[in-house]
């Protein structure tokens, strides 16, 4: 008899074949459930309501700080994003270059979201914008959003500046009326569309992006996919099955861009886009899943995750997944 696990995570194209069931984990029965990401992470790292689930990579990292950890993580990573073009400022904030942040105020949804984690240590690295030397205000980035809440309880390091702002205001509004100098972000800020003054930290953001993946090999990972402990500890071989199974629908997903007699997707001109990006990126998939092809974007991100205060301690990225899925995939 099969085994029966819940499975919660956004349909992206590279899930979809595990959606509809065209893929399927030996010897398990997944019953996959279609969440945006804010409330799969919400009720899972509050409520461990599902069995499987897609994680943000950071909230993961900070509940391995715990004692006895919920959850134990696959190296399956269904989001990922380059982050320069996700950072906006106030034009009128005398912001010229990146170095001009220097004591500013930046708003970001959560100091522990993963963008930001991210986007701090890039800024710091890249550019010698220390964590230490802004001011963070946390809150909703739109008027109509709830209120963020924080889903996994971390401390904050000393000199880190991180203020909620009130429930009655949001960054977007902020960042347009100039009370606030910049926002990292997952998503675009309203203003953006509405405020001439509101715009990108980086104008060519794609050429940015474009230099830093040939300087560093890095595509960041946004999300893992995690399995409650409990159910691993009783089941260890799920985790290599699901992995396989994760593979598979990677797969299809590939087969899905690359065809051409019609289009598949709503863009135009999706095979120069696939081009583009293979020529950038240099292999035929750009999308990569596995621990050893990804071990270098992990150590970074858990470099940042130290010492931006967040992880307990500066973990190896092999402790992130269950040991049988550390070696390349094998379908």
């Amino acid at each position: 008899m099969a085994l029966t696990l819940s499975f919660a995570c956004w349909d992206y194209d590279r899930m979809k074949a595990l959606e509809d069931g065209r893929v399927r984990p030996e010897g398990i029965q997944l019953n996959f459930l279609n969440y945006r990401v804010e409330e799969t992470f919400f009720r899972q790292l509050r409520f461990q309501e599902f069995d499987v689930s897609e994680l943000s990579l950071s909230s993961y990292v900070l509940t391995l700080n715990q004692e006895d950890p919920p959850f134990i993580a696959v190296p399956v990573f269904p989001s990922r994003f380059f982050r320069h073009q996700s950072m906006y400022i106030n034009s009128h904030s005398g912001i010229s270059s990146p170095s001009d942040l220097k004591g500013k105020k930046i708003g970001i949804p959560e100091y522990q979201m993963t963008a930001a984690v991210w986007q701090r240590g890039i800024m710091e690295e890249e550019f010698g914008v220390p964590v230490t030397s802004v001011e963070f205000f946390t809150g909703a980035i739109e008027e109509s959003a709830e209120e963020r809440r924080t889903k996994v309880h971390h401390s904050l390091p000393e000199g880190v500046s991180v203020t909620p702002i009130k429930p009655s205001q949001n960054l977007s509004q902020l960042l347009a009326d100039g009370e606030i100098d910049a926002i990292f972000s997952a998503t675009k800020p309203s203003s953006f569309d509405t405020c001439d003054h509101v715009t990108h930290l980086f104008p060519n953001f794609k050429q940015v992006e474009a230099e830093y993946f040939k300087r560093t090999g890095i595509f960041p990972i946004m999300h893992v996919v995690a399995i409650k402990r409990s159910v691993y500890n009783a089941n260890l071989w799920i985790a290599k099955t699901l992995t396989k199974a994760f593979q598979k629908s990677l797969d299809i997903a590939y087969e899905a861009i690359q065809e051409r007699a019609a289009l598949r997707y709503m863009l135009p001109w999706l095979e120069e886009h696939v081009s583009e990006t293979q020529a950038l990126m240099g292999q035929e998939r750009w999308w990569q899943d596995g621990f050893r092809e990804n071990k270098h974007v992990l150590d970074k991100f858990l470099e940042y995750s130290f010492e931006q205060g967040l992880a307990k301690r500066k973990f190896e990225a092999h402790e992130l997944f269950a040991p049988s899925t550390l070696e390349s995939f094998v379908v």
